[in-house]
């Protein structure tokens, strides 16, 4: 199944509540994923004018829910794309979560489901259920908390979840619940998606590999009389030029060791996530060979779980590839870059004005400077503005 290409974009970026750093598994560099310094990346996205930014789940993680409800005040229309996992709460409790947190946040919560597919985490949060089952209680789980979510006094039962007399006394501002992210590669995540979320969301694989996995999943939703969105999670390198992209990729690796690389690789061989699977198939633990497609990159896998690629170059390239991607049917970006504070302005910077968005960019009106940008010459003197070099360089 052929899908439209993708006329505008959404670009969030990722709040690192596991950890930041300007290497890779190394402490060199590191960073504390304290309050401040997640406000500091926060701040920047929303006065960058990032659609939203995603906060990852896991035993590794700060709590996603908690930090977003931290963050809500200190932001003005940045929204949150929480990670949460199906049969660690009720699916009424998560309900009531996301209906005070979207509150709050006057309509700024988006949830991105996360099934989980690591055995190990999963037992050590008393979750012992096999891969099918687990995709079973998202289903479950999904089609009670949106019946909740739209005000219906339930009664349910379920091979896993059973509910009695369930309601939610007060409503969430997004009606019927705030949009419902999704990723998932086997075959249960693509029927759950299909018939369940808003976006499914496919980890940074080549176009060739994107476009036919989003093909498969459009064909399932149609069947089921339905349309999704589609986005990525990617992180980038993006330089001034080619050359300084490629330098700077090498730099963020240069503290992994065959160790590291063996003990990530021993970690996501015991996963049963196929979506892991396909990332760790596109390096297989080697480096010889980390540039899998055009500007696409494998060496943050090499010890990173989950999204494991990296568009690299300059800006018009790295915006090229993009909008390749784009012409795909993806419309949601989730990118990301080490660290993350200094590469959202960068990202931002050199790469936002390139593309077509369907969210504004840069400050929010009001308030706004609206003099010359950049340190003045010698106090006395504007820079030159760089906009219509931007402009000009699009297609």
């Amino acid at each position: 199944m052929e899908l439209p290409p993708a006329k505008r974009a959404r670009v969030l970026w990722f709040l690192p509540t596991h950890g930041d750093g300007r290497y890779l598994a190394s402490s060199v560099g590191g960073r504390a994923v304290d309050l401040s310094y997640l406000a500091q990346i926060a701040g920047a996205a929303d006065r960058l004018g990032y659609y939203g930014v995603l906060l990852p789940t896991g035993r590794s993680c700060e709590d996603s829910w908690v930090i977003a409800a931290a963050l809500v005040p200190l932001t003005r229309r940045l929204r949150f794309l929480v990670a949460f996992r199906p049969g660690l709460v009720p699916p009424s409790l998560a309900a009531r979560m996301a209906a005070t947190l979207d509150r709050i946040s006057d309509g700024r919560l988006m949830i991105n489901i996360v099934t989980g597919g690591d055995p190990v985490e999963n037992a050590g949060d008393g979750l012992f259920l096999s891969h099918e089952a687990r995709y079973a209680v998202t289903r479950e789980f999904l089609d009670v908390w949106k019946a909740l979510m739209a005000g219906e006094l339930l009664r349910y039962q379920g091979a896993h979840i059973r509910i009695d007399d369930g309601c939610l006394m007060f409503p969430p501002v997004q009606r019927p619940h705030p949009p419902l992210y999704f990723g998932g590669s086997s075959d249960a995540g693509i029927a759950v998606a299909a018939e369940l979320v808003d976006t499914y969301l496919t980890w940074g694989e080549p176009p060739g590999d994107v476009a036919e996995k989003l093909a498969r999943v459009a064909l399932e939703a149609a069947r089921r009389g339905r349309r999704l969105s589609f986005g990525i999670r990617l992180h980038a390198i993006v330089r001034e030029t080619e050359a300084e992209a490629w330098r700077a990729a090498d730099e963020l690796i240069r503290h992994v060791d065959a160790e590291a690389i063996d003990a990530a690789q021993t970690v996501f061989a015991r996963m049963d996530s196929v979506g892991q699977q396909r990332m760790a198939a596109l390096h297989g633990g080697r480096r010889e060979k980390l540039e899998i497609s055009p500007n696409l990159w494998a060496g943050v896998g090499l010890v990173r779980g989950g999204a494991g690629t990296a568009l690299v170059g300059d800006a018009e390239t790295v915006a090229k590839r993009m909008r390749e991607y784009m012409m795909l049917g993806i419309d949601h970006f989730i990118m990301s870059g080490y660290p993350h504070l200094e590469e959202a302005y960068r990202f931002a910077e050199l790469v936002l004005p390139r593309l077509d968005l369907d969210h504004a960019a840069g400050p929010p009106a009001g308030g706004r400077n609206l003099g010359p940008f950049g340190e003045m010459i010698a106090n006395a003197v504007a820079p030159k503005a760089a906009r219509e070099e931007i402009s000009s360089a699009r297609p």
